[in-house]
């Protein structure tokens, strides 16, 4: 009998943990860890402390480039790079808020781009700075492969 009881409960517990697994693989999923914050959206981004991070296929210089317009194209002030060999920084001032973008190499075709607005984070505003980015790079002719 006791056998039993303890079947039935693990089982509703099995079925409870499945359940929660198949919403989370569904929907924006974040997990808060005394004080960091990780979350996944849409499978592309993961929003880690304030910081909206997507990994563009195309190179290094390509999306230099298209961060660099997008901050023009939004008026930036205060622009202020630093450009390493495989790693730039660019920190700035759009419509009043603080603006820091991190592009990284990851390979020949593959680069990060990290992306916080403000002082906690603006997760809104991150992912529409990375729109503009992606539009940029849409419509970047790349070189033929020789």
């Amino acid at each position: 009998m006791k056998k039993g009881i303890v079947a039935m409960y693990a089982f509703r517990l099995t079925c409870l943990f499945l359940l929660c697994v198949i919403a989370i693989l569904g929907c924006d999923a974040s997990l808060t860890v005394a004080n960091r914050t990780i979350g996944v959206s849409s499978g592309n981004f993961i929003y880690t402390d304030g910081s909206l991070t997507t990994n563009y296929n195309y190179p290094f210089d390509y999306v230099w480039k298209a961060c660099e317009e997008t901050l023009k194209e939004m008026k930036a002030t205060g622009i202020e790079k630093d450009l390493k060999i495989a790693k730039g920084t660019i920190n700035c001032v759009a419509q009043e808020e603080k603006i820091r973008i991190v592009v990284e190499y990851l390979s020949k075709d593959q680069t990060s781009v990290s992306v916080r607005v403000g002082i906690s984070g603006n997760n809104l505003a991150s992912q529409l700075i990375h729109e503009k980015i992606a539009n940029y790079l849409s419509k970047v002719n790349r070189p033929e492969e020789s």
